[in-house]
């Protein structure tokens, strides 16, 4: 049974807001995408349709917000490890356009763990299941007190 995951939290670190571009709530400018855990496969997904706002090539999306959708669905997979983890690099194979205004899925799954190195990967699928894009990121997990202290709740 899938189950919501907010934001970039994780059970030990709350977020007074969460403004992220990709799926935070608190953020008016922002896509607002909701990413679900799929419990049984331990993937995060995302049902969504990009709206014009975001066209690249006419009548798709621009690759720049391919990349932000694949960071968000690699990055929550750290949830999995109650980490906050922040990308350290990522690669995007572009295989199709990404069309404007029809249903799409994102999914980020764990492809490795090494110490505080996580490497995840994600896919842009459409509604026939073909991959429009994928992307393989690594992640270092972080103290968020250290580094973001002054935004996490106590």
């Amino acid at each position: 049974m899938p189950r919501k995951i907010h934001g970039h939290e994780t059970a030990q670190h709350k977020l007074k807001k969460n403004y992220c571009f990709v799926c935070g709530s608190d953020n008016p400018e922002g896509m607002r995408l909701k990413f679900t855990l799929d419990d049984e496969r331990q993937t995060f997904v995302c049902r969504f349709r990009l709206s014009k706002r975001y066209t690249g090539p006419p009548g798709h999306c621009h690759g720049g917000v391919i990349a932000c959708i694949l960071d968000d669905a690699m990055g929550k997979v750290n949830k999995l490890r109650h980490v906050v983890a922040l990308t350290k690099e990522m690669t995007v194979e572009y295989l199709k356009p990404v069309p404007l205004k029809k249903p799409l899925r994102a999914e980020g799954r764990e492809v490795s763990v090494h110490g505080r190195q996580h490497i995840n990967m994600a896919e842009i699928v459409n509604e026939k299941g073909e991959v429009l894009a994928r992307s393989r990121g690594v992640f270092i997990a972080i103290d968020p007190e250290k580094m973001f202290g002054k935004f996490v709740e106590r």
